[in-house]
């Protein structure tokens, strides 16, 4: 599986021949200049929920890639109201055998509307499983003890957690759910986008090292591969 990075909490994996990026929140970003959406053409495109900081992107993306949008059923109704029919719709606890694995939509602890103020539904993440590994999206949320649940689901390679505190679980909170999750191997998401969830990165990977735990904060652009 190959992870590469595009700011703010929006990152794509290539797993069995698919790609599959998740909340696309570039163009608006300042961080993310570098990056060129017109260059991407993923297959699937995941959103946690349906703030704008999750799905500004998508009608680009999704209408030069003709990606699937996959999400809670009120998000992705809100796109298929727009003209977007490949999509699928879920919710929280249920699963999907899609043609590159399965995937479960999660909890999260999290508001969710779409940009226009209307409702859009719950937020959520995903956990995703896969011939080539299992990984865990968090989305946006706050610390909560059922994450403890996953970790009877399998060993997972890597997990995407937000840290940056403030609208979300901040990097101290983030190890706790690490070690609830059993898992060693942590991407950092969702920091330092906007003034309230900048982050000391040297603090925060410190912590996660003393616990035995490696915490990646990729430059925006940047790939990282897990076997």
């Amino acid at each position: 599986m190959n992870f590469t990075y595009y700011g703010h909490s929006c990152f794509q994996i290539d797993v069995a021949g698919k790609k599959l990026l998740f909340d696309p929140f570039i163009t608006p970003n300042p961080l993310a200049s570098g990056v060129d959406i017109t260059q991407l053409k993923p297959d699937y495109i995941f959103l946690s929920h349906g703030h704008y900081d999750h799905v500004a992107d998508v009608e680009r993306i999704a209408s030069q890639s003709e990606a699937v949008i996959v999400g809670c059923y009120e998000v992705v109704e809100w796109f298929r109201a727009k003209g977007f029919e490949k999509n699928h719709s879920m919710n929280i606890g249920g699963s999907w055998e899609f043609d590159f694995g399965k995937v479960t939509l999660t909890p999260a602890v999290h508001s969710s509307s779409m940009p226009d103020g209307s409702y859009g539904g719950v937020a959520g993440g995903f956990l995703i499983k896969t011939e080539e590994g299992f990984f865990y999206y968090s989305g946006d949320t706050a610390l909560f003890s059922d994450m403890k649940l996953l970790a009877s689901k399998g060993a997972l390679a890597f997990a995407v957690l937000c840290i940056g505190g403030n609208f979300t679980m901040n990097a101290k909170e983030a190890l706790q759910g690490a070690q609830w999750l059993g898992c060693k191997e942590i991407i950092g998401v969702h920091y330092d986008t906007f003034p309230a969830i900048k982050i000391n990165h040297t603090a925060a990977q410190n912590r996660f090292q003393k616990e035995g735990s490696q915490l990646h904060l990729l430059p925006i652009g940047e790939s990282l591969s897990f076997s």
